[in-house]
């Protein structure tokens, strides 16, 4: 004689519970005995992405595990279809749950993918693997998740084809619509293969001017030096001039020193060897290229043009090198006895030239303008 409980055999109720409980056995067994043992053969292997692999999915297969058991446990009670169809309603719940399980297995795998995808970008340029990292994870992850999406419409019954040939209708609208990012994706692409700057590169960019702090899909952000932060779409900086100074090998100094009319020829030429002799002397100044010559006559004084690079292109640096240039130019002017120029006029009165305020310099009646 067949008893049951509201309805559910006895029989039934005792085949649930087997379920549940090989389904706790065997939920036991994975974690502490499976994952335990492919641990220890991912630990001896070289690569990394096996035991990134496991990581990545040995908690969703745990928790399907428990799932599937549950579910299956549930049809095994036979429960009754009237008034409401529990059985039905179970087997919805039961896919949402394994759709949901498949998203969160497929961002777990996404952190997965992007790290074997940096590893191969690592192997053929270091550098632009570095620098768009977040980039390429943050494109893994969205196609990931994309793809899972799909999987939850075609598990809750829908079909995908349909589902696709809708998009397919409100393409166009959605195109006209989304010009901009598909052109700021564009220009990010470009910019991965061209690979103009790098984050932490001090680059120009018409009046912004600053570090490059993050690369994203739409949009690079530049932090100012004003501490402002600035976010440029992409699809400008693959149109416009773009002045990256970190890649600048070394820094030029371009400079006119004047110094006053009266000096004498000699002494002019003389100022002009001590100058370039500290040039040379100098480590900080690159040896290539570097030049001092008596250059111009200007309206108030003579010009020296002093022109070299520093060896360093860090600007606290540069400006150091600058100044110690700069104070032995001086120094080298004060042995020679010459000063240095600033802007004046020179005043005529009838045959006596007034220069730098000495109406004593008599100049022939010949010069007088």
């Amino acid at each position: 004689m067949n008893k049951d409980i509201a309805g559910i055999s006895l029989g039934s109720i005792g085949l649930a519970f087997i379920i549940i409980i090989a389904t706790l056995i065997a939920r036991k067994v994975f974690d502490t005995y499976i994952k335990r043992f492919l641990k220890k053969l991912t630990d001896k292997t070289r690569t990394k992405y096996d035991g990134l692999l496991l990581d990545a999915i040995g908690t969703p297969i745990s928790a399907i595990i428990l799932i599937a058991g549950g579910y299956y446990a549930i049809l095994a009670l036979q429960l009754p279809t009237e008034p409401y169809d529990i059985a039905a309603f179970i087997t919805v719940a039961f896919n949402i749950a394994v759709s949901a399980i498949v998203i969160w297995s497929l961002f777990r795998l996404s952190n997965f993918l992007a790290k074997l995808l940096m590893g191969m970008f690592s192997k053929m340029d270091q550098e632009m693997a570095d620098n768009f990292a977040p980039l390429i994870t943050q494109a893994v992850k969205i196609t990931v998740v994309g793809i899972g999406v799909l999987v939850v419409i075609q598990n809750l019954g829908y079909s995908i084809g349909s589902v696709l040939a809708g998009l397919g209708i409100g393409g166009l609208a959605i195109a006209l619509a989304a010009q901009d990012t598909i052109a700021n994706l564009f220009g990010t692409f470009v910019m991965i293969m061209d690979k103009p700057f790098k984050v932490g590169d001090w680059v120009r960019f018409r009046d912004i001017d600053g570090d490059v702090e993050s690369i994203g899909f739409r949009s690079t952000k530049v932090r100012t030096w004003e501490k402002t932060l600035k976010i440029l779409p992409n699809k400008l900086l693959t149109s416009e001039v773009i002045e990256n100074f970190s890649e600048m090998p070394k820094r030029r100094v371009s400079v006119k020193i004047g110094i006053p009319y009266s000096t004498p020829p000699d002494k002019v030429l003389e100022l002009r060897d001590k100058m370039e002799a500290i040039l040379h002397d100098d480590p900080s100044v690159d040896q290539d290229y570097l030049f001092v010559y008596f250059d111009n006559f200007a309206p108030s004084a003579l010009e020296l043009f002093v022109y070299y690079f520093t060896t360093t292109t860090v600007w606290k640096e540069y400006l150091e090198v600058r100044q110690t240039i700069n104070i032995k130019f001086m120094r080298a002017a004060a042995e020679l006895g010459i000063s240095f120029a600033f802007p004046s006029q020179t005043v005529y009165f009838g045959d006596t030239l007034s220069v730098d305020n000495n109406p004593e310099i008599r100049i022939p009646e010949n010069v007088i303008s």
